[in-house]
């Protein structure tokens, strides 16, 4: 890896380690880190400790995990418009959880913490090998990947449409806030959960980065050069969906992320996925750290989904990106 890169990753992650100590201090109550080792006011410490850690914490492992599911699925269909919203990954993973969270199912506690996990994980799968098969398709394109996409997010949005209608008040309004993206209900027991998913299955894509490097110039290359591409592939295409459905199921839909990092790495870092891959993680981490601190400062007291907020900055990037591409092949 180049020396260039090297301090680019790191540069990243020093900035990612000040922006997520600025973050804990931001909100409706201004809660300065020395707290942490102040004991001269217990509740706000306790406050800063169970609430506003923890929110800081999970930002930073739904953003990574939401852009590096990006940065898998734009390496493995080698286009740059892939992304788990658009295709419909995130769709499937909150159809799931909103099937989850109407229907009357009690399991021991534990269970229960990881349930809506397992839920968003067989919707997420179930949309991504619909989305697989397609790709492999000679005559498809991605003109057509876009329009399942879109035919998924419209079957999906339906079914999580009649889901709210029978719901009670309660899970109404758990639907809806979960719909539009939010981290307000971050706990320990929720950033633990989903943790424990996504460090090892970000160790599994990094270990297969080199021959998700070799797949960008063909699945016949790849072969022949010693790669088991079916295997690869499926390993990925498993993984990206756990991280979508852990993201999902904690935080709701936050589109946008997996579109936009990955895409600004790749113009950045190059197109080596041993420096996107965790160049993605970070910068995902970063941006959806920064979004979360304006939901709770623009509008304080209130708070404003985060979801809306990266849907605000990513479809002009999105239109860009399709204007951009049309350009280039005019």
């Amino acid at each position: 890896m180049p020396r260039r890169i090297g301090y680019s990753l790191w540069g990243l992650a020093m900035a990612l380690a000040v922006m997520t100590l600025l973050a804990t201090g931001f909100g409706a109550l201004r809660l300065p880190v020395t707290l942490l080792w102040s004991n001269s006011d217990e509740a706000l410490r306790q406050i800063w400790l169970t609430i506003r850690l923890p929110r800081v914490l999970l930002a930073l492992v739904i953003g990574g995990s939401l852009s590096l599911a990006g940065c898998v699925m734009q390496g493995l269909f080698r286009n740059p418009l892939a992304d788990p919203g658009l295709l419909g990954i995130s769709s499937g993973a909150a159809c799931a959880v909103a099937l989850w969270v109407v229907l009357p199912i009690t399991l021991p506690a534990l269970l229960m913490l990881y349930a809506p996990m397992l839920a968003a994980f067989l919707g997420a799968l179930a949309a991504t090998i619909v989305i697989f098969l397609l790709s492999q398709q000679r005559e498809s394109s991605l003109s057509r990947l876009l329009l399942v996409g879109i035919a998924i997010n419209a079957l999906c949005g339906a079914a999580v449409g009649v889901l709210s209608w029978v719901s009670n008040d309660a899970q109404l309004r758990q639907l809806s806030l979960w719909g539009m993206g939010s981290l307000g209900q971050a706990q320990w027991s929720t950033l633990l959960a989903v943790t424990s998913l996504m460090i090892p299955t970000v160790l599994v894509i990094w270990r297969l980065a080199s021959a998700l490097n070799l797949l960008q110039l063909g699945e016949e290359e790849a072969h022949y050069l010693g790669i088991d591409v079916r295997l690869v592939q499926r390993v990925l295409l498993l993984c990206s969906a756990l991280l979508v459905a852990a993201a999902v199921a904690v935080s709701g839909v936050i589109g946008f992320i997996g579109l936009v990092v990955p895409h600004l790495m790749r113009m950045w870092l190059g197109s080596d996925h041993r420096a996107v891959i965790p160049g993605s993680v970070l910068a995902g981490a970063f941006l959806l750290l920064i979004a979360d601190t304006a939901a709770r400062t623009l509008v304080a007291p209130a708070e404003m989904p985060v979801g809306l907020l990266t849907s605000i900055l990513g479809a002009p990037w999105f239109l860009w990106l399709i204007f951009r591409r049309g350009g280039q092949h005019g």
